[in-house]
């Protein structure tokens, strides 16, 4: 009895072993592989319209935001000094209005505090919901220049984490 049961353990440790294995190997390999940014039009608040395929290539960043929302509001000036600080090798900002922003808020904001950077309004919610059913603002994403994301950010990013990660990613080839 002894003998069948020891034999049993070890046919029964080895498939364990093989499975975790072959979990183990299939979450690396899922977290090696970066989301693409989805395909996205957007009119921004000039009038011009912008897609993200137009941004590949480049470095980027899309902020969801709301006027409504007062950590975005916050953390505007971040955002603003972050993308100031690497506009001139190619980095581009996006930030995106949530659909239940008023227009006339979203341009008086972007007017009074003198945005530097491209500003959309998700009139549709089509955006939101391409980018994976955005709903809790700010949410953040940085995309490299193959057009993966690299990072999501929810609530305020940590900025000085957030300008590390984009200079390595200005500085890969």
């Amino acid at each position: 009895m002894q003998l069948n049961f020891s034999r049993n353990w070890r046919l029964f440790s080895n498939r364990l072993c093989f499975w975790l294995s072959a979990l183990t190997l299939v979450s690396l390999l899922s977290a090696c592989a970066s989301d693409r940014a989805p395909e996205s039009s957007y009119v921004l608040l000039d009038g011009s319209k912008i897609s993200t395929s137009q941004l590949q290539g480049k470095v980027f960043l899309v902020n969801f935001w709301a006027t409504s929302c007062t950590t975005c509001v916050a953390e505007m000036p971040e955002l603003i000094a972050t993308h100031n600080k690497f506009k001139e090798r190619g980095f581009e900002t996006l930030a995106v209005a949530m659909s239940y922003d008023p227009p006339s808020y979203v341009v008086n904001f972007a007017q009074t505090r003198q945005l530097p950077f491209k500003v959309a309004i998700d009139n549709t919610g089509a955006a939101a919901k391409a980018w994976g059913e955005i709903q809790l603002t700010p949410t953040t994403f940085v995309v490299n220049k193959r057009g993966e994301i690299v990072k999501r950010y929810v609530g305020t990013p940590n900025f000085s984490e957030l300008h590390q990660l984009i200079e390595q990613l200005l500085s890969a080839s």
